[in-house]
């Protein structure tokens, strides 16, 4: 089955087949990171700037904020979700999120 990933409203979602399933506005936590000097970045994501999709995960690159020190910065990819034949499981990115430097598939 094929899954149709793009951004919409200028970066401001992810859309997967024709849905909006992850938008701007979220905080996610981010460890292992290079965006500021915090252990956990609470990031808030401004833009999608990159997407892409590895087998059935769905994976994106965003810019944004730490809302603890300020920093600004773009993270490395995340996987941000998966999706099952016509549905679409997000990540449960609670416990932290930790960007790769390269696509998940390279």
């Amino acid at each position: 089955m094929v899954t149709a990933v793009r951004t919409l409203d200028e970066g401001a979602w992810v859309n997967v087949n024709n849905t909006r399933i992850v938008g701007v506005s979220d905080i996610w936590p981010l460890v292992d990171h290079d965006v500021c000097d915090c252990d956990t970045a609470l990031f808030l994501v401004e833009v999608f700037t990159d997407i892409g999709v590895d087998g059935p995960w769905v994976e994106a690159r965003a810019a944004g904020q730490c809302i603890g020190c300020g920093e600004r910065g773009a993270t490395g990819w995340l996987r941000i979700g998966r999706a099952d034949g016509d549905e679409f499981r997000p990540i449960d990115y609670e416990g932290g999120q930790r960007p790769s430097s390269t696509r998940f598939s390279d």
